[in-house]
């Protein structure tokens, strides 16, 4: 085991020491002897046994003797954590592959392939922060979809995207659903879930747009989200937007003053914070919750083909 530990740590080594390259490739051929079932060259066993004993005995005799006589014990404990590290880094890139997260779908423990834990981040009510995924809280069944905006490409796949118009995170996850929706038959569901107190007001604006006209709506949509969150605060600007792509904005005002817009409004804000959300971007596709602006590969494997 010791030639198998040798290898590694002389390879790592070796690369900023041309003297280690020598140890490196004494210890590669000790592994091949390994392999090919035959006995390790004890020269090169003794030599680095010994380099370990010297060093060890400059700072710690006790230590210098300990090393020495379980020597092959401590071999395999060394050989043992590192495939243990190695098989659980391997496991860690495969989710994070599939899922965005070394730990699985969802989950925002520490990963090292996203440090920043960048995939599960969210904008929660008071503030855009991380936030500990609770996906296994998230369910669709209090919503009406009937009430929401609709952009039907086909019924094979159904994704429902809760999102905010002023947030990050919402703004990175938004172009990659328009992406999907290019490639596979999608009916596409937009909820628009207000975590910032400046931008409260477009829901309404968003709903009696969608009652006029629903495919001015979607240019209205992605208007909002290219546009900058400094811009769309100013509710002058959002009815600029909405007058210049041709709705009647005397009508529209007319529907976000009245009183029953107001009311239900206030039944989906509700009826939205039923299912579990904790922060946007939340998207169930196809009933599966993911929360954060997971990478498009895992949206894109969520889809039936």
């Amino acid at each position: 085991m010791f030639c198998f530990i040798a290898l590694i740590i002389f390879g790592v080594l070796g690369i900023f020491s041309a003297a280690n390259r020598h140890f490196a490739r004494e210890a590669a051929s000790c592994v091949f002897r390994h392999i090919t079932l035959r006995p390790c060259n004890t020269t090169f066993r003794d030599r680095a046994k010994g380099k370990i004993l010297n060093w060890l005995l400059n700072r710690s005799p006790f230590a210098a003797k300990i090393f020495n006589k379980y020597f092959e014990a401590l071999s395999w404990v060394l050989f043992i954590l590192m495939a243990g590290s190695f098989g659980y880094t391997v496991y860690g890139g495969y989710n994070f592959y599939m899922y965005g997260s070394c730990n699985g779908l969802n989950s925002g423990a520490f990963c090292v392939f996203d440090p920043a834990g960048k995939s599960n981040q969210t904008s929660s009510p008071d503030n855009c922060r991380v936030s500990a995924p609770q996906a296994s809280k998230l369910t669709m069944v209090p919503l009406n979809l009937a009430g929401y905006p609709l952009l039907k490409t086909g019924d094979k796949n159904k994704i429902v995207f809760i999102g905010c118009y002023s947030c990050h995170y919402t703004r990175e996850a938004y172009p990659w659903m328009m992406d999907l929706m290019q490639k596979y038959p999608v009916d596409f569901t937009f909820i628009h879930f207000p975590v910032k107190s400046e931008t409260d007001y477009l829901t309404a604006y968003a709903y009696c747009a969608y009652g006029q006209d629903k495919e001015k709506f979607w240019r209205l949509n992605e208007l909002l989200f290219n546009s900058s969150k400094e811009s769309i605060a100013d509710k002058n600007y959002t009815e600029s937007l909405i007058k210049n792509l041709g709705f009647d904005l005397d009508k529209v005002r007319a529907c976000v003053n009245d009183k029953a817009t107001e009311n239900k409004i206030l039944d989906q804000y509700e009826e939205i914070k039923q299912t579990g959300i904790f922060g946007t971007p939340t998207i169930f596709i196809n009933g599966q919750p993911f929360v954060g602006p997971k990478p498009e590969r895992v949206y894109e494997r969520a889809l039936i083909k």
